[in-house]
């Protein structure tokens, strides 16, 4: 990975736009420094997925999505960040540990059910084997009384992370460096 101080000026401006609140640029964005115009797209892609204002459903249950696929697919890195990120919007330590363990357990229906029960259900399956997906996974969904744009915004985390997960795994990247989480605490 480049540095700051060693960035072209093309990596500068993509840098720019992948720093965090905190300041600095992860390492999930910092891999693609020597592909400027990947880790823009990643940005557009990352925001667009999780910190969008037209996302309707709960930015705590988003990042718990995210971080059940993160850890279904052993990446350590996005389970790190993510679940931080859940943990920190439950805003219920007692809470999110309960979830926690139920997601490392794979038993989700222990802490949740309804709609939500149902997304991380769809999320294992799309996670785990995507070539069995069917229509009924679905209509699963809306029984569960989400909208379309609701289940559009659940299958595009789903996979967005694992599309990043399989990045970062891929490249052997860590937390190393890095501040976790993405709110400032």
């Amino acid at each position: 990975m480049i540095s700051d101080a060693d960035a072209c000026p093309e990596l500068r401006d993509a840098l720019d736009i992948a720093r965090t609140p905190h300041g600095t640029v992860d390492n999930v964005m910092r891999v693609h420094s020597h592909r400027p115009n990947t880790m823009r797209g990643h940005v557009i892609l990352y925001q667009a997925v999780l910190h969008d204002d037209a996302n309707t459903l709960p930015t705590w249950l988003q990042e718990v999505i995210g971080s059940y696929v993160s850890f279904l697919n052993g990446c350590a890195y996005s389970y790190a960040n993510h679940w931080k990120n859940a943990a920190h919007l439950m805003e219920n330590k007692a809470r999110a540990d309960d979830v926690e363990a139920a997601l490392k357990r794979c038993k989700p229906e222990d802490v949740f059910g309804g709609a939500e029960l149902a997304l991380l259900q769809y999320a294992e399956k799309l996670t785990r084997t995507p070539g069995e997906m069917q229509e009924s996974d679905v209509r699963a969904l809306q029984d569960a009384d989400l909208d379309d744009g609701q289940i559009l915004e659940a299958n595009q985390i789903i996979s967005y992370f694992n599309y990043v997960n399989r990045s970062l795994n891929g490249l052997g990247v860590s937390t190393q460096g890095d501040v976790i989480g993405y709110y400032l605490d």
